[in-house]
């Protein structure tokens, strides 16, 4: 597989502890509860409540506001002017989440690049399947750029479906003729809908398993059409032109291969990827922001990447 850095966090021993905590309960209450078993309703609660409580840092406000004609939060740092924006899509499965289950992530991203970051409330599936959720995210990124936000100073960011999201979302905006943004970055992003090459870690993935992605998957795409489908699934798209793109992945996840065959895939076709591995590390870490270190540090690293790759508005 593909090249990648690998960030090394020392971990204290309450950090090991925590860590070790953390996974159990995940095991307990969203692996061994999130899966088709449970009314998708019902899964959208359950992961309301397993969030309720998430911190979020001081230094950013939030505002409720519409962008392209949907619900978004915005998250600003209190001080200053933020130069670049971040557009977020947050995962789920394209089933459950919101931008209210994922602040952790989006408001420690508007302190850390000190930017605006919109997080957007896109369609979900059952009731809105492929495409909804894409025509969404580029009717949010037209409507940024109609505000006047140059495309350089514009990052798209997402974790897993929303990493998926991402990734479409670069592709369309090619295909219809719009300039593309600065930088994207994933976290734990799906590309290659067909799940034939899923990771079995050794310690075990403590929120996705097969059964919950394939009752997702067939509730989200269209019938009829092939799951390796370069619409349906990134990995097999012309990715010529596609902007500097982070990958951020843990190694005890069942997608992690997704994001290693994907960055294989961009460089390929001559895409500046960054990608790294986090051993030890479950889908979608960077969620515990503020309690993990290794989160903290992961985001601290989006916030260098984006630093480096887009052309901010100051004044």
């Amino acid at each position: 597989m593909t090249a990648s850095v690998e960030p090394q966090v020392p971990l204290s021993l309450g950090q090991k502890i925590l860590t070790a905590a953390l996974r159990g309960l995940l095991n307990l209450l969203f692996r061994g509860l999130m899966g088709p078993q449970l009314p998708v309703q019902a899964q959208r609660a359950l992961l309301r409540g397993l969030t309720a409580a998430t911190l979020t840092p001081r230094g950013v406000q939030r505002e409720q506001t519409t962008l392209g004609g949907l619900p978004c939060e915005v998250w600003r740092p209190r001080e200053g002017r933020a130069g670049t924006v971040i557009l977020y899509l947050h995962g789920g499965a394209y089933l459950v989440g919101s931008p209210a289950t994922h602040r952790a992530i989006t408001a420690n991203l508007a302190r850390l690049c000190q930017a605006e970051v919109w997080a957007l409330d896109y369609r979900l599936a059952p009731e809105h399947p492929f495409p909804a959720q894409r025509d969404d995210a580029v009717a949010a990124y037209r409507a940024l750029l109609d505000k006047g936000i140059p495309s350089s100073a514009i990052a798209i960011a997402g974790d897993s479906a929303g990493g998926h999201l991402t990734l479409q979302l670069a592709l369309q905006a090619k295909a219809l003729g719009l300039p593309a943004p600065g930088a994207l970055v994933t976290f734990s992003p799906v590309t290659d809908l067909t799940s034939e090459h899923l990771h079995a870690p050794a310690a075990g993935d403590p929120l996705i398993t097969r059964a919950w992605i394939d009752s997702a998957m067939a509730m989200f795409c269209p019938p009829g059409v092939s799951r390796s489908d370069a619409q349906l699934s990134p990995l097999y798209a012309d990715l010529t032109g596609l902007p500097p793109l982070l990958i951020q992945v843990g190694e005890d996840e069942v997608l992690r291969n997704d994001s290693l065959r994907f960055a294989d895939a961009a460089r390929r076709h001559g895409a500046v990827v960054k990608l790294q591995r986090f051993p030890n590390c479950w889908h979608v870490f960077q969620a515990h922001a503020g309690v993990l270190n290794v989160a903290d540090r992961a985001l601290q690293d989006v916030a260098k990447f984006v630093a480096q790759h887009l052309r901010g508005v100051r004044g």
